[in-house]
């Protein structure tokens, strides 16, 4: 076992809800508001339909466990998965930019479940939910950038997010959360390729990963063993899912730096990797007081990530696949102003103005934007004017990047804007839901949200 390993299922195995300085508590309060947010707004969209009936199905009637979607009552298990589907489908859960990891959406459907199940405090929510965020920003930082390549990393560094998780809020001692990695680690799952198809699959990627950490950290407590190094080794994960694997990033600087206090909120309704470009095509045209006609030619200039995700969609066949189509978000973004849910429900696929738009887009590899990357996200547009000017639009920080982040007011209108979207609570309901995530940490007990 490397010393890395150990390390990290030490730390989280034995973090302490009085360990945590009081901007991490309040950030992930900020999170999982975020997080409710954006599976009450998937709530209706026809993927979670299919974990729902899924759930039914195969699982219990009724449970300790809710379902936010149709609050209905399940097991821990089925909640945890129908919730991390739901939370995925409208594209507006956090994102860790180094790791490239969306936490969120597998970390806190796990931990919800478990925590009504069990009868956990706010403060174990809590305790346990940052131990999941650093340890998936962790693993999904050793997995490096060829891993990205193929995998979904927030089905595959997720998985263990949401074990490490689950088993510190079941406060397994350091040996078992190594045996919770082993058993997350061998079931880590997500490829890529269900973009070319605009298939659901990101959406199972993440029932998986949330549900299957969940199920790794309860059988590891009750005495199954996993591998004792799932990173290294000549059959790790390493091994099989990357060529610039280090695993001295699993260990690094634990208890200094709080990885989830750097992760990011999605303002746009879309692919993260479209945001810096978006942003900074809003800041050019603003500038210079551009209208969509003005524009003949946006030349996006991205990291290549960016060119490996969203390279795969030319023209999208549906709502999902055309927020990973930088030519789409952009034309909302040059036409309607936005690219938030309501832009790309009535316009991404009928808009013909759009369509033209996302004709006159094209990405082109940036050797600054890619050195930055995935630390930073830069975004830089050359915009070409129907006048014959050639403009620039630079943004170094996305908004809801912790240095241009969203503040609690900010987070409250775009959670109350999500509900609305989906019409999955009244203004009542939504308040109350926001006074009981930003009472997390006095809360005796986490109960349901929703659920009659």
């Amino acid at each position: 076992m490397s010393d890395s390993t150990r390390q990290l299922a030490d730390f989280c195995a034995n973090l302490r809800f009085d360990d945590l300085p009081a901007h991490v508590v309040a950030r992930c309060e900020d999170l999982c508001l975020d997080w409710l947010g954006s599976a009450l707004a998937g709530s209706r969209q026809h993927p979670t339909a299919a974990f729902e009936r899924h759930a039914a199905a195969m699982g219990p009637a009724r449970g300790d466990a809710e379902i936010l979607s149709s609050r209905a009552t399940t097991s821990p298990y089925f909640a945890a998965f129908v919730n991390a589907a739901a939370s995925h489908v409208v594209e507006q859960d956090d994102l860790h930019n180094s790791s490239v990891l969306h936490p969120a959406t597998v970390v806190f459907p796990a931990v919800l479940a478990l925590a009504q199940a069990r009868g956990a405090s706010g403060r174990d929510l809590i305790t346990a939910s940052v131990a999941g965020y650093e340890a998936g920003v962790r693993v999904g930082e050793f997995l490096g950038r060829s891993h990205y390549r193929v995998f979904h990393t927030t089905g595959t560094a997720g998985t263990l997010a949401a074990a490490v998780a689950a088993g510190r809020l079941l406060n397994v001692d350091t040996d078992t959360m190594i045996h919770v990695l082993g058993n997350a680690g061998t079931q880590a799952a997500g490829l890529w390729a269900f973009l070319r198809d605009g298939a659901d699959s990101k959406q199972l990627h993440t029932a998986k990963a949330a549900a299957d950490g969940l199920r790794s950290a309860l059988m590891a407590a009750d005495g199954l063993t996993g591998a004792q190094d799932i990173f290294g080794g000549s059959q790790g994960m390493a091994a099989g899912m990357s060529t610039d694997a280090d695993t001295a990033k699993l260990a690094a600087e634990l208890g200094s730096r709080w990885a989830l206090a750097e992760t990011s909120f999605k303002f746009h309704a879309s692919c993260r990797h479209t945001h810096p470009a978006a942003d900074a095509l809003l800041a050019v045209m603003a500038e210079h007081e551009l209208a969509a006609n003005d524009i003949e030619r946006v030349v996006a200039r991205v990291h290549q990530g960016a060119i490996d995700v969203l390279g795969a969609v030319d023209v999208p066949r549906t709502i999902h696949q055309a927020k990973f189509s930088m030519g789409t978000v952009l034309g909302l973004i040059a036409v309607h102003g936005a690219a938030g849910l309501t832009e790309f429900d009535t316009r991404a696929l009928t808009d013909d103005t759009v369509a033209a738009f996302r004709d006159r887009v094209a990405m082109q590899l940036d050797a600054e934007v890619d050195a930055a990357y995935p630390s930073r996200w830069l975004g830089r547009v050359d915009v070409t004017t129907t006048d014959g000017r050639r403009l620039t639009g630079a943004i170094d920080e996305p908004k809801g990047d912790p240095g241009n982040t969203l503040s609690r007011t900010e987070l409250e209108d775009k959670f109350a804007r999500l509900v609305r979207f989906a019409g999955a609570a009244d203004e009542t309901e939504t308040r109350r839901m926001i006074d009981t995530i930003w009472g997390l940490a006095t809360l005796d007990r986490v109960p349901l949200l929703r659920a009659s």
